[in-house]
Formats: C-alpha cells, sequence, structure tokens
C-alpha cells in the first residue's frame, strides 16, 4: 500500500522548506498526536535528545506522554539550512511541568524527507532552561 503524500515534496526550495517547518509548527501546537504523527513515514526513527523511537505508533505514544509533562507546550521553529530532501531547523519551546516550573527548550533539528514528503528520520538534540513566568516570551 502506497504511503499518503504530504506536500510539498522533496527536493525543497526555500520556499517550500519554509512551507514544510511551519506546517511542522502548527501541528506541533496543536498537540494531537495522531494529527502530527501523519506527517512521519510509517516507519520512521527519530532521536529526541537520548530516546530513540521508532515506527509511527511509538511516535504517537511519545508524544502523548510527552504532553502529560510538559503543560501549556507552545513551540516556534525557524529554517536553518535545507538540501533536497534534507530540512535542518533551530527551535525553542515553552512549557511548565505539573509543579508550576516553566521552561525555554532550546534546539535543532535534522530532517530527512521520503518521496512522499514523509519525515522518515528526525534527529533532535534539545536543552531546557528552568524560566521564571515573567520571562516567557512564545
Amino acid at each position: 500500500m502506497t504511503e499518503e503524500k504530504k506536500y510539498p515534496l522533496p527536493p525543497f526550495t526555500k520556499e517550500t522548506a519554509i512551507q514544510k517547518i511551519q506546517m511542522a509548527e502548527d501541528a506541533w501546537n496543536s498537540k494531537d498526536p495522531i494529527k502530527i504523527s501523519k506527517a512521519y513515514s510509517i516507519d520512521t526513527e527519530w532521536r529526541n535528545r537520548n530516546q530513540f523511537i521508532n515506527g509511527r505508533a511509538a511516535v504517537q505514544a511519545f508524544l502523548a506522554d510527552k504532553w502529560t509533562k510538559e503543560l501549556e507546550y507552545t513551540l516556534k521553529k525557524e529554517l536553518w539550512a535545507f538540501h533536497e530532501n534534507r530540512i535542518a531547523v533551530r527551535f525553542e519551546y515553552e512549557y511548565r511541568n505539573d509543579a508550576g516550573q516553566w521552561f525555554r527548550a532550546y534546539g535543532n533539528e535534522n530532517w530527512e524527507f521520503d518521496e512522499n514528503g514523509l519525515m522518515q528520520k528526525r534527529f533532535a538534540s534539545i536543552n531546557d532552561l528552568a524560566i521564571e513566568a515573567s520571562e516567557r516570551k512564545l
């Protein structure tokens, strides 16, 4: 069975890379694991911090768990670089934990897409910084 296409398709131009990033930002800000996972191939491979996640079903479980711990999550992504079927992204997001402590997370992601525009690889390096609620900017 052929997977659905997720436009725009590679090879990316600056405009289509930015479009792909905005679509990802919008999806992640929805905090809907099913919706988000549809941008990834069935056999997607992730490294997220120190976790290795394989497959769309595992992505859904990971994301569902993420938002039980990262409350009031808000994300901003921006283009760093692109080439053919790859995009590099800088990002920051803010969230609070259940104890009320706010954090800003900074990081980089490297994305690789298949011919259908589905992300087949996502490698994320992320650092968290504790902040005061008054320091929030997102």
